[in-house]
C-alpha cells in the first residue's frame, strides 16, 4: 500500500457501519477497549437499538474490565455515511448479508473513507474477492469476521480477497490484536471461513436429528453443553482427538478408529426445511428456554462466558 497508514497500535476513532446485533456488538466492544465510536445505519430506529444494546452489554464489559478512557459517551451517532467514515482510521462494516447491498455498501464506504485507512467487514459467509468488485480502492479491504457476541466472544478471522494488498491483511490483524480480539489469520479465502463451517457441519446434523424424530433440541444442547462443549474451550477438535489416542497421540487414535471415520453417522447435506421441521425447531427452543426471554438468555450467556473467559485466563497465565 503506497497511502500513509497509521499504525495498529495508534488508532484512536473507529467507524462502525451497521449497527445491528453483530455492529452494535462491535460498537460494545470498541468503546469498552477506549476507542471513540462513531456509528452509522439507515434503520430510523437505529440508534435507540444501538444503544439499548450497548447498556445491555456495559455490565458484563464493566466486570470483565474497561480500557483506561472507555465511556459509552464516547459513542458518536452520525447522520450520514460519509460524515461516519470522514475522520476513522479504521472502519468495520457489519451490514445484512446481502451480496448486492455488501458491494454498494463497501463501495460507498471506501469512496468516502481517507486514503489508507483499513475497512473491515463482519461477513460471516461471502469472500472479500466478490465484495470488493466495485471499489475503486479495494487493495485496503478485508474480513473480520467476529463471532456473536463481539464484545466476549475473541475471535475474529482475517482473510483479504484477490485485490487485497497482503499489508493491509496484516495491519488488520495486528490491530484487532491490540484491540483485544484472538485473531486467525486465514491463509486463503473459504467460504464460511473456519469457524463458521465447523458450526454449521453440527448445526445440520442437530436438524436432521429433529427432523427424523431421533432427538429433541434440548437433547440436542444438553449433548453439546454437557460435554465435548466442556472440553472445547481449552482444547479444540483436533487436540481433543489426540488426547484420545492416549500415550500414542494423534497417529495412534487414527490408526486405530480411523477406519470408523467411513461409518455413516453424520449427514452433511442440509435437510429440507419444512414447515414441521420449523415448528419443531421453534416449540422446542421455547421448551428449551423454560420460560426465559431472549434478554434473559443473553444476560445469562454473557455471565457464563465471563466465568469461561476468566477461568481460561487462570489456565493459561498458570503454564
Amino acid at each position: 500500500m503506497n497511502e500513509q497508514v497509521v499504525p495498529p497500535a495508534a488508532v484512536r476513532r473507529v467507524a462502525c457501519v451497521g449497527a445491528g446485533v453483530i455492529g452494535g456488538g462491535w460498537v460494545a466492544h470498541f468503546l469498552a477497549r477506549g476507542y471513540p465510536v462513531t456509528a452509522w445505519d439507515p434503520a430510523p430506529d437505529a440508534e435507540a437499538k444501538l444503544r439499548r444494546l450497548v447498556d445491555a452489554a456495559w455490565p458484563a464489559l464493566t466486570e470483565l474490565g474497561l480500557a483506561a478512557g472507555a465511556s459509552r459517551d464516547n459513542l458518536t451517532i452520525a447522520s450520514t455515511l460519509d460524515a461516519a467514515v470522514a475522520e476513522a482510521e479504521f472502519v468495520q462494516e457489519s451490514a445484512p448479508e446481502d451480496l448486492e447491498l455488501k458491494q454498494d455498501l463497501l463501495a460507498r464506504i471506501d469512496a468516502a473513507t481517507p486514503p489508507g485507512v483499513i475497512v473491515s467487514s463482519s461477513t460471516s459467509g461471502y469472500g472479500m474477492t466478490e465484495m470488493q468488485e466495485r471499489c475503486a480502492t479495494p487493495h485496503r479491504l478485508v474480513v473480520g469476521h467476529p463471532f456473536n457476541p463481539p464484545y466476549l466472544i475473541p475471535l475474529v478471522e482475517v482473510v483479504g480477497g484477490e485485490r487485497t494488498d497482503p499489508s493491509a491483511v496484516r495491519w488488520a490483524a495486528e490491530f484487532f490484536k491490540v484491540a483485544g480480539k484472538s485473531v486467525i489469520v486465514m491463509d486463503r479465502e473459504v467460504p464460511g471461513f473456519i469457524a463458521n463451517r465447523l458450526q454449521e457441519a453440527i448445526w445440520r446434523e442437530a436438524l436432521h436429528m429433529v427432523a427424523n424424530g431421533e432427538a429433541t433440541p434440548a437433547q440436542i444442547d444438553a449433548s453439546i453443553t454437557e460435554g465435548p462443549g466442556l472440553r472445547w474451550p481449552m482444547l479444540g477438535p483436533c487436540l481433543t482427538f489426540h488426547l484420545a489416542g492416549g500415550e500414542g497421540g494423534m497417529a495412534h487414535m487414527l490408526d486405530h478408529f480411523g477406519p470408523s471415520l467411513k461409518s455413516p453417522w453424520t449427514r452433511l447435506e442440509a435437510p429440507e426445511l419444512t414447515d414441521d421441521l420449523r415448528e419443531r425447531m421453534v416449540r422446542g427452543c421455547e421448551e428449551a428456554a423454560e420460560g426465559r426471554s431472549i434478554a434473559e438468555l443473553v444476560a445469562e450467556r454473557d455471565r457464563a462466558l465471563i466465568a469461561v473467559l476468566r477461568a481460561l485466563d487462570g489456565v493459561r497465565n498458570g503454564r
